[in-house]
């Protein structure tokens, strides 16, 4: 059974840095998609980031391009999302979801992925 559990979320100043982790187990299938997402209170549940493990591709969502990175550790089973030039407006409860198979070009929709950790929770101020 497939299981995703966040860590690494907290409080940071503006301009700040974090890396949150999500440690998988129950998934060994070479080629699956991984996902992180966020949400604000009253808002939706927004894509952030996505990786294809077996096509090595990263997706990002425009609003964290160039300031956010998703990697992973194979060994560790480890999902990585490194935040950089934090704003207030990255505020959220992040998640990270996982689905078998290719992301596609729809990476950032919630149906297409089965798995879901609990979250964890960035604050930005």
């Amino acid at each position: 059974h497939v299981q995703l559990v966040e860590s690494g979320g907290g409080f940071v100043q503006p301009g700040g840095s974090l890396r949150l982790s999500c440690k998988t187990s129950g998934y060994t299938a070479g080629r699956y998609c991984m996902g992180w997402f966020r949400q604000a209170p009253g808002k939706e549940r927004e894509g952030v980031a996505g990786f294809d493990v077996g096509r090595r591709t990263p997706y990002y969502a425009d609003s964290v391009k160039g300031r956010f990175t998703i990697s992973r550790d194979v060994s560790k089973k480890t999902l990585f999302l490194q935040m950089s030039s934090l704003k207030p407006e990255d505020t959220a409860t992040y998640y990270c979801a996982a689905d078998p198979g290719y992301c596609g070009g729809g990476w950032y929709r919630e149906s297409n992925y089965r798995h879901w950790g609990q979250g964890t929770q960035v604050t930005v101020s």
